[in-house]
């Protein structure tokens, strides 16, 4: 197991260094959701409905509506403003009788692991909730957010039992249950008498999860069969921005321009920058144009280029005299 969490367990002068496991896992078959034709994935965008437009993670923020219809939004700078705990501690505020809890607010459950020099503290913790039949109830910060929480024995394991809120827990409202019910003695005489019959000790290593099993079933009997099929690659992931392919295709672009660069440059030493001219057929003509009435002007510096358009002024001088 890997730990997800580390800090200190503090019971008034006595401080327990631990690190917390998760202690459940989920078994169930996952799906995904494919195209039937040819097995391809289906992916879902981010779509505004007002404008219909993909939205990207950095442009999303939360946003509350109120009853009467009114959308209050909250960005990051607003969630930064919120009393976060972050402290690495889990606080006993009081010990009660196991008794006291209500399994319904039972919500996750965890592992604490002792450190090593933390190993006869977390022992004496243990027994004493053991000997006093008593549960540790306690405030904790698990990915920043403060919630409740007790501390309870299993096995040689102490547990820690994260708890929703009392007002999380919704009250029946069923009339019905407020209805007077005659039940006659022989009647409830006779149905205590069918739970007699019925009990039994419960061992949850009895009960299987029969659906997942035949899931698991039919999942390998098609696969005996030749039903199955190799899983086609996506060509590009979700985003684009952060995919393999689109890694190299990058990669192989600036190879591409690196290498033009140098080739231009090494083809154009002697007429300027040859990357240039590729890009910007006008201004060559241009430039050669240029070129051209500085020869005519006598300017060049190439002596033997000079001489001929000086020769052809003098006959063209000739010519008209």
């Amino acid at each position: 197991m890997r730990a997800i969490w580390s800090g200190a367990v503090s019971f008034g002068l006595v401080s327990v260094p631990i690190k917390v496991y998760s202690a459940t896992s989920n078994h169930d078959v996952r799906f995904h959701q494919v195209h039937g034709e040819d097995g391809g994935r289906i992916r879902y965008k981010r779509t505004c409905e007002v404008c219909g437009e993909e939205v990207t993670y950095a442009d999303i923020v939360k946003g509350f509506e109120t009853p009467d219809g009114e959308l209050i939004t909250l960005d990051d700078s607003d969630l930064a403003s919120l009393p976060v705990r972050t402290g690495h501690e889990i606080d006993v505020i009081e010990f009660v009788p196991n008794d006291q809890i209500d399994p319904m607010l039972f919500d996750k459950s965890y592992y604490l692991e002792p450190e090593t020099k933390a190993a006869k503290p977390y022992a004496l913790l243990r027994e004493a909730l053991e000997e006093t039949d008593r549960t540790a109830v306690v405030k904790v910060a698990l990915r920043q957010r403060e919630t409740l929480a007790l501390l309870r024995v299993r096995g040689k394991a102490i547990v820690l039992q994260t708890l929703i809120w009392q007002d999380e827990i919704r009250e029946p409202d069923f009339d019905i249950l407020d209805n007077e019910v005659d039940l006659k003695p022989q009647e409830l005489k006779m149905a205590s008498s069918l739970v007699e019959s019925m009990g039994a000790d419960f061992d949850p290593s009895e009960f299987h999860d029969e659906y997942r099993d035949a899931m698991a079933d039919l999942i390998e009997a098609k696969r005996s069969d030749g039903n199955a099929r190799p899983a086609p690659a996506a060509e590009a992931a979700d985003d684009g921005g952060d995919s393999m392919s689109d890694l190299l295709s990058a990669l192989q672009a600036s190879v591409d321009a690196a290498r033009s660069t140098k080739s231009d440059s090494g083809s154009g030493s002697g007429s300027g920058s040859g990357s240039a001219e590729k890009k910007t057929p006008a201004r060559r003509s241009s430039s050669r144009t240029k070129k051209t009435e500085e020869k005519d002007a006598g300017t060049g510096t190439d002596d033997a280029k000079p001489a001929k358009p000086a020769t052809t002024r003098r006959r063209s001088t000739k010519k008209t005299a």
